[in-house]
Parts: C-alpha cells; sequence; structure tokens
C-alpha cells in the first residue's frame, strides 16, 4: 500500500512539473505547490524534498535543451539560477512539514501565499546578485525586487491554483477510493 502511494504522490507532482512545458504566463508555475504536497503527503519527509527537486531538474532539462534548443547551443544540465530556483523549493518544502501536518483548506492557502513569498524574495535576491543588470547595493537590491513585482501575481496564482488541483485531486481520491489511497499519516 505503501508504495501505491508513493507511486500516486511522485506521479501527481510529475505531472504538475511536467505543465511547465505547456504554453503559460510568466512564473504561474508548480514550483510552490509540488514542495507543500510533497511535504504534506511524503510519509517518509526526505522524498518530500528529492522527489519535487529531481522532477525540477528533469523538467528543467527537457526545458533548456530541447524545447529552447533552436535559441541555445549546447546541452545544459545546470543554470545559473538553479542554487535559487532549488534553494526556494527546499525551503518551501521545509514550511509545508512544519504547516502541513494537518491539510486543511487554511493551511493550504496560508502555506501557497507563503510559497509564493518565500521563491519571491529568494530568486529575486539571487537575480540581484548575478545579473549584471544590478548594481551590488541596497538601491540595486530594491530595483530586482521592484522589476519582479508584476510577475508576483502570476506566482501567487500558480501556486494557489495548482495547490488547489493537486490537494483536491488527492483528497477526492483518497475520499473516492480510501482503499486505494490509506490515510495521511500525521507525524
Amino acid at each position: 500500500m505503501k508504495n501505491k502511494r508513493f507511486a500516486i504522490i511522485t506521479g501527481f507532482i510529475v505531472l504538475a512539473v511536467l505543465s511547465r512545458v505547456l504554453p503559460h504566463p510568466y512564473n504561474f508555475t508548480p514550483l510552490g505547490a509540488i514542495a507543500l504536497f510533497g511535504a504534506a503527503y511524503f510519509t517518509d519527509k526526505k522524498w518530500a524534498i528529492l522527489i519535487p527537486l529531481i522532477a525540477m531538474w528533469i523538467s528543467d532539462i527537457l526545458i533548456n535543451n530541447f524545447i529552447f534548443s533552436a535559441f541555445f547551443d549546447g546541452f545544459t544540465l545546470f543554470h545559473s539560477a538553479m542554487i535559487w530556483t532549488y534553494g526556494s523549493i527546499a525551503l518551501i518544502a521545509l514550511m509545508g512539514m512544519k504547516f502541513l501536518k494537518k491539510v486543511t483548506i487554511p493551511r493550504v492557502l496560508g502555506s501557497a501565499i507563503g510559497a509564493s513569498v518565500i521563491f519571491f524574495v529568494i530568486s529575486n535576491f539571487g537575480s540581484w546578485l548575478a545579473s549584471p543588470m544590478y548594481p551590488l547595493n541596497i538601491s540595486g537590491l530594491a530595483a530586482a525586487y521592484t522589476a519582479a513585482i508584476p510577475f508576483f501575481h502570476n506566482t501567487l496564482a500558480g501556486d494557489i491554483i495548482y495547490c488547489t488541483t493537486l490537494f483536491g485531486a488527492f483528497e477526492y481520491l483518497r475520499m473516492k477510493a480510501p482503499g486505494f489511497v490509506e490515510a495521511r499519516v500525521t507525524v
């Protein structure tokens, strides 16, 4: 039964991450949602961090090397923003482990908002450090965050919609086929 549960949770995460290859508005992605979903439902919490990171890495390889290969030369396994993006996913998963020990609508919604804020703060800090567009001073940091504000609503919408979809589908599956996916173990 545990293997079935593991496969279902992993499958939900992989499907959500693969949606990144579909056309979508900037920053409207499942990143925060997959980290929260894994944190809420994987019994062994190491998978709550590893599975979203591995799924994200595979989708990055697909996107960067096959979908955009007409624009870039060479095959790449890593990119300059990885530490910030992947670090934010890991931090979101850790937050989810703390706040989603019990899955409720207010907790999922609050965690989705928190995930968006964490991603915004960390990824744009990394952008400030890595981009020659911004001077490495407080004005440059403020400029990096200001330039990112128009994209925040898409991050927030993506996290809320993907959380609604992932958590809703999993809870629906638990309700309709309780023997197929055993009850969540509260840590």
